[in-house]
């Protein structure tokens, strides 16, 4: 059902309010053709109410040559900052950046952050903002996931499916996303709930089997039929299966790019609020999929880049895949049993 102005206007200000804004900092909401605009709206208000000084930079969008869909993610190439001095110039003076737009994996970003500015994604629809709001707790419980996985050196992923990976960890840091941004240079995006790192580069190996119901992003679909995937030395080197996978290796097949098919961020979901179920209940193009990416107890990993963490991997194409039923394990101990989250004595068993 719709939200109201009034019940976004205090979403914006619960998060903000988490984030540390201060009055007379200054806020700048980055937009482009895709913001929605009672998003935009709310966010000016909150953060203007708050104290801040508030900005709005507007800019065209790009790529359009090479877009296979609406959606942000479906192509990292080039960004609207790229090249254009004055924008950057004014993020980076910024104390916080509200992204309506999507930067994701972008040099621009990265530049921006190391500026001490603070980035804030928020692309899903009002409906799912509202009903994902962060709360301290999430980032509690992603700390905690994180710092499993800053101890561990190794992740095993299995699934009754046939899944039997083997990821060695500890090159890259690990990554908290928890829905707000509370210290300077931080990046997050709004709504989410999961922690994660990067395999050491090009020691992944394994077999993966995406099973029936599990999630393909960008496609924002449901797989009705297996796909297989050969991981050596960090790279997926086939994948097989049906139409699901004709349809993926069409699909990566044209970024003609090697980079694409490197195994890139891995981890698991911890927001219990997510559901695997509600990508169903929206047309493709209204949302970005952060339930599927956030469920509690998915294995979710991706195929791309890496320079999120400081790697050296760029590529255009980046897929996200929400997997159910895993058992992921690190040195051993499992955090994620069949699907279901552990949480403390179950993490000793």
């Amino acid at each position: 059902m719709p939200v109201s102005d009034a019940d976004m206007v205090r979403a914006w200000t619960h998060v903000l309010t988490l984030s540390k804004l201060k009055p007379q900092e200054v806020v700048t909401v980055l937009t482009s053709d895709g913001t929605h605009p009672q998003t935009l709206r709310t966010a000016l208000i909150a953060a203007s109410t708050l104290g801040a000084r508030v900005n709005r930079l507007d800019l065209p969008p790009v790529n359009a040559e090479h877009a296979h869909s609406r959606d942000s993610l479906a192509y990292l190439g080039t960004t609207p900052l790229t090249g254009n001095r004055a924008a950057m110039a004014a993020l980076k003076e910024s104390d916080l950046v509200l992204d309506l737009m999507t930067l994701l994996f972008s040099p621009e970003q990265m530049e921006i952050l190391e500026s001490g500015t603070k980035i804030l994604l928020a692309v899903e629809p009002p409906e799912v903002l509202v009903r994902l709001l962060p709360s301290l707790e999430d980032k509690a419980t992603v700390g905690e996931a994180t710092a499993l996985l800053k101890a561990a050196k190794e992740m095993h992923v299995t699934s009754r499916a046939g899944t039997d990976l083997r990821l060695p960890i500890g090159e890259f840091p690990t990554v908290q996303e928890y829905g707000f941004v509370d210290e300077p240079g931080r990046w997050d995006h709004w709504p989410s709930g999961f922690g994660f790192t990067f395999p050491n580069e090009g020691q992944a190996s394994g077999r993966i089997v995406l099973d029936k119901g599990d999630i393909l992003l960008p496609m924002k679909s449901y797989l009705t039929s297996q796909i297989e995937m050969t991981v050596e030395k960090g790279y997926v080197t086939a994948i097989t299966g049906g139409l699901d996978a004709d349809l993926l290796n069409d699909y990566m097949d044209t970024f003609a790019d090697p980079e694409a098919y490197a195994i890139s961020h891995i981890g698991w979901g911890t927001q219990k609020r997510a559901r695997w179920s509600t990508l169903g209940l929206y047309d493709r193009e209204q949302t970005l999929g952060m339930d599927a990416r956030a469920f509690a107890g998915n294995f979710l990993f991706s195929l791309g880049p890496n320079n999120e963490a400081g790697g050296s991997r760029t590529t255009a194409c980046h897929i996200d895949i929400p997997m159910r039923n895993c058992t992921v394990s690190l040195d051993g101990r499992d955090v994620v049993r069949e699907g279901k989250l552990l949480a403390g004595k179950e993490l000793a068993q």
